[in-house]
């Protein structure tokens, strides 16, 4: 069995990993908000309010810190008027971006914000800046946000909303180099200067304005945003990259059937995510040194072709163990770039893409992924330390092993570790500088790289103890094949 050796220093702090790092995202996309989030008080689905219990308590579980809505494309086409009173008046929409089905705008702006303080997440709200006014934007932050005497504030209360909501996220647009618009970034960065004047704080409310970054390696976006807008004028860029293990948007491979090398390809595929932070942070850094702005990574998962017999336009796809690596590698290269990146959103939270919940009728199943963020929560709000481990590689440029580490206001050691390796196990010999370890424990996440909960088998892939071994101050974790695990260290 390989031994690979892991230094932690739990003095070395370096930077504050933000509880937004484990976000989710959700689009009136398929069935993520109709069936998956929302069903409706007269459902025989067990509701509150109307939302689904189970996916309610799933995202508590999980300590889910913020929920990004409408979109996606959908944000750039959806008007928030449309959303608001009666639901019998409220009018319908074709949904043009996503299977074209009709958009009934039951589920508006009031059930969104509702769904946020039962979940207890913030919510991230993404403006229309494609199709819609900056008198519409301006006046959906007044409808949300002003506690004083307008008309768009008595129509918020005669909407039932009495007191006003408190928004912190704002995003100004959504992918305007695509389906926002198509714009250049010169284009784009006037037009966020402009949107932005007219998004203004009511009533001690302080947005948090962000601007729509670029798609992957598109650094001439970032360079014209960051140059044009700066960060007198914005407070996070979003970055969208998405997880294609062929590279071929027309064929991207199944969710469930891949062979040894396509897993791999996933994998390295998902790793680019290192370099794209990276180097859109050293961007970012030289017109903003002092890192006002953040680095908001609001799209990310894999993204494979619909399982068979599904509406192509609702992206439905299944789960696998190869799907929790993913994950695994990438919070771990989130929280290790936390001086830049403070928030994150995996696409999507239910039913569509690299979903954290499936759902079907009365069923909710948690996918190998939801996992993740179970197995990964304890990071939330504590501060990255220094970790180092000699590793091996489990393919051509593929790491085995990834890893962050985090210390809590109380001191113990957090540590986050994932084998990428399909076929070699590998012991990890953990020390701490200055210190040592008086005790440990862990879980574990594994199985075969296929493997993926189903309705009729919920249970096939899920968390289990991790026997963690302390002696002579140092602690000792073995990880099979295709495994993450997270370890609690007391010093």
């Amino acid at each position: 069995m390989n031994t690979l050796k892991l230094t932690l220093n739990p003095l070395q702090k370096l930077s504050h990993i933000n509880p937004e790092i484990y976000g989710n995202f959700s689009e009136h996309l398929g069935r993520c908000i109709y069936g998956g989030i929302y069903v409706g008080e007269n459902s025989d689905i067990p509701n509150i309010e109307g939302y689904r219990k189970d996916v309610i308590d799933a995202f508590r579980q999980i300590n889910l810190p913020v929920l990004r809505w409408p979109g996606g494309c959908f944000a750039d086409e959806y008007h928030w008027r449309d959303g608001i009173g009666e639901k019998s008046s409220r009018k319908k929409m074709i949904n043009t971006h996503w299977g074209g089905v009709v958009e009934d705008n039951s589920f508006g702006t009031h059930e969104f914000m509702r769904l946020c303080e039962l979940v207890g997440c913030q919510p991230y709200i993404a403006g229309n800046l494609g199709s819609g006014t900056v008198e519409e934007l301006s006046n959906w932050i007044e409808y949300m946000t002003f506690d004083g005497v307008s008309p768009l504030a008595e129509l918020r209360r005669k909407n039932g909303r009495e007191q006003p909501w408190k928004l912190k996220y704002l995003g100004i647009g959504n992918e305007n180099w695509g389906c926002g618009g198509n714009m250049r970034p010169e284009y784009y960065s006037d037009l966020y200067r402009r949107y932005a004047v007219y998004c203004r704080n009511y009533s001690g409310n302080d947005l948090f304005k962000i601007a729509c970054g670029p798609n992957a390696d598109n650094y001439t976006w970032t360079e014209t945003v960051m140059k044009q807008i700066g960060p007198w004028n914005m407070r996070g860029l979003s970055l969208h990259y998405y997880t294609v293990p062929t590279g071929n948007w027309e064929h991207k491979g199944s969710a469930t059937e891949f062979t040894e090398q396509e897993y791999y390809d996933t994998i390295r595929s998902t790793l680019h995510m290192e370099e794209l932070v990276t180097r859109h942070s050293a961007i970012m850094d030289r017109y903003d040194p002092e890192h006002k702005v953040g680095l908001i990574v609001d799209e990310w998962g894999t993204w494979y072709d619909v399982e068979p017999d599904t509406n192509p336009g609702f992206l439905y796809q299944q789960n696998t163990m190869r799907d929790a690596i993913v994950a695994a590698v990438n919070l771990n290269i989130f929280n290790r770039h936390t001086d830049r990146v403070i928030m994150a959103n995996i696409a999507q939270a239910v039913n569509v893409l690299q979903a954290i919940l499936l759902t079907e009728g009365m069923k909710t199943v948690k996918t190998p992924t939801y996992h993740i963020f179970d197995l990964y929560k304890q990071h939330q709000d504590s501060d990255l330390i220094y970790s180092h481990v000699e590793n091996s590689l489990a393919a051509d440029n593929v790491p085995a092993i990834s890893q962050s580490a985090s210390v809590n206001p109380a001191g113990d050691v957090f540590l986050t570790l994932s084998n990428a390796s399909l076929t070699e196990s590998y012991t990890v010999d953990i020390a701490a500088a200055f210190s040592g370890v008086n005790s440990a424990e862990g879980r574990i996440l594994t199985a075969e790289a296929h493997a993926h909960n189903t309705f009729d088998e919920p249970e096939n892939v899920t968390i289990q103890p991790l026997s963690v071994k302390t002696e002579n101050g140092r602690a000792q974790v073995t990880l099979p094949p295709c495994s993450a695990a997270a370890v609690t260290l007391k010093l």
